[in-house]
């Protein structure tokens, strides 16, 4: 991982379009937190962790479409905390292509676990990380409780935390 310094690299996505990962440092990144918000609700769960580890902006051209923020567990498991992309740019194949490169990436730095967890009323994500090839590993039960607001997805209020791992070997 490298911290304190912006790093870019590029991606294609799909036929044309391209995809920069450009990461953000430490200190520089509370510009970010509308985007973290898209994926967590609550300031108040975000601010303690959002300098922590690596962030990425997502950019297509000149605009953030999106945010991922790793951060490790230990040596072998590094953890996807947040991710979000703006409703503009989902069904893209972005987060997907995102996840790809976090796993590269990561891989290359040694990791070899990638774990990710969400709500159990987010049936989108919980989709989603199937299909980008993770399988479920376990729950953590309550886990939502903890936030300020109650939370509501597809008319099912989220409250346990479905963990996923993907392989990064």
């Amino acid at each position: 991982m490298i911290h304190g310094r912006r790093r870019n690299n590029k991606q294609k996505v799909g036929a044309q379009v391209e995809l920069n990962f450009t990461e953000i440092p430490e200190g520089e990144r509370l510009p970010y937190l509308p985007y973290l918000l898209m994926a967590d609700e609550s300031p108040e769960i975000i601010k303690p962790y959002i300098d922590l580890g690596d962030l990425f902006a997502l950019g297509i051209q000149r605009e953030v479409a999106g945010v991922m923020l790793y951060i490790p567990v230990d040596s072998h498991t590094i953890e996807l905390k947040n991710i979000a992309i703006k409703e503009a740019f989902r069904g893209k194949g972005i987060g997907k292509k995102a996840i790809d490169y976090a796993c590269t990436y990561y891989n290359n730095a040694g990791y070899e676990t990638l774990r990710v967890g969400t709500a159990n009323s987010s049936i989108e994500n919980l989709a989603f990380y199937q299909r980008a090839g993770f399988r479920m590993t376990g729950v953590i039960k309550d886990f939502f409780l903890q936030y300020p607001e109650p939370i509501y997805e597809n008319g099912i209020r989220a409250l346990d935390m479905i963990l996923f791992e993907r392989s990064l070997g």
